[in-house]
């Protein structure tokens, strides 16, 4: 489904030929209607409009029609089964032309030059595989912000304090990622769809396996706000099952080290255990350490693996 709006009053320099990359904006979303609504409109203020932005919905329902109808540029719904990995693969599979996808979490917003300021640092470093911007506030650690209260943060950031284009990085921060379409047409790239659902860590072990072919770097020039809006993630006893399966299966895989593996899990069921009696409001800690004891049940009896999140409530 491609919805096409009128072009006559879009930003002059979105004109064909204007730019040296093709550059999309993928989202993948689920169940999330009214925050995919709220922020996709923010998209428009972009210095740099996308060539196409692609959203991936587990149903029609998903999506509001009147709203992406406000946004300036060609617009495209896919439908696929729900999980993170498979919408953002559906994604890639569906712009074989593109040079650039920019994955942004439904809940993301950009600083109005983030597109511009992507599409530069790729042109001018073609060593550069994945980049991640630089969040100057996450609302995923905490209760999570309203879309208003993420524009005002960004209209109140300076800007970078740091002059240097890109800076390594481990892994790039799924909720905003770019990512340089040539690697992963070399490499036969995709999220690993054995992390189902909410896909805890894919970018780790996507960025790791990116990280053959090419540089994985964080921008300062790259400024964003993720609101970290709670509705419609997945339940605290599948999520803490994902704490431990997901750590253990990319370990296996060595695409996470052991040592950020065992410290990312004791840093978890800590985490659990000592806020169970005080959580906060908006974390369900129980379920959470539920899920953590579940998981070390399954690898002591050897049948961990993350799929097993999908029979769980």
């Amino acid at each position: 489904m491609t919805l096409r709006p009128d072009f006559s009053s879009a930003n002059s320099r979105h004109d064909a030929g204007a730019h040296p990359l093709t550059l999309v904006v993928g989202i993948p979303s689920t169940g999330r209607k009214e925050i995919l609504a709220s922020a996709l409109p923010y998209i428009a203020r972009q210095t740099r409009l996308p060539d196409e932005i692609v959203i991936c919905v587990a149903t029609p329902a998903d999506v509001d029609q009147a709203r992406i109808g406000e946004i300036p540029c060609p617009v495209r719904i896919l439908i696929s089964e729900r999980g993170s990995c498979r919408q953002r693969n559906h994604i890639l599979e569906s712009v074989p032309d593109a040079d650039i996808v920019v994955f942004l979490d439904d809940d993301f917003l950009m600083s109005p030059s983030y597109l511009a300021e992507t599409e530069r640092l790729f042109a001018k470093y073609p060593d550069i595989d994945i980049c991640t911007g630089t969040v100057i506030a996450d609302g995923i650690g905490g209760p999570g912000m309203s879309v208003e209260e993420g524009m005002e943060l960004l209209q109140r950031d300076p800007g970078p304090k740091n002059s240097l284009p890109a800076m390594p990085v481990y892994n790039a921060y799924g909720c905003n990622m770019a990512v340089r379409m040539s690697s992963v047409r070399i490499g036969d790239l995709r999220f690993d769809e054995n992390l189902p659902l909410y896909g805890w860590l894919e970018d780790v072990d996507f960025s790791r396996r990116a990280a053959r072919y090419g540089r994985v770097v964080s921008s300062p020039r790259l400024i964003g706000v993720h609101l970290g809006t709670k509705v419609g993630r997945t339940s605290g006893t599948r999520f803490g099952y994902s704490q431990i399966a997901n750590p253990v299966y990319l370990m296996q895989k060595e695409t996470m080290s052991s040592r950020r593996a065992l410290l990312q899990m004791a840093r978890n069921i800590i985490a659990n255990l000592a806020k169970i009696w005080r959580p906060e409001p908006w974390i369900d800690r129980k379920g959470r350490l539920k899920g953590n004891l579940l998981a070390i049940y399954d690898l002591v009896v050897g049948r961990l693996a993350p799929q097993n999140v999908e029979r769980l409530d």
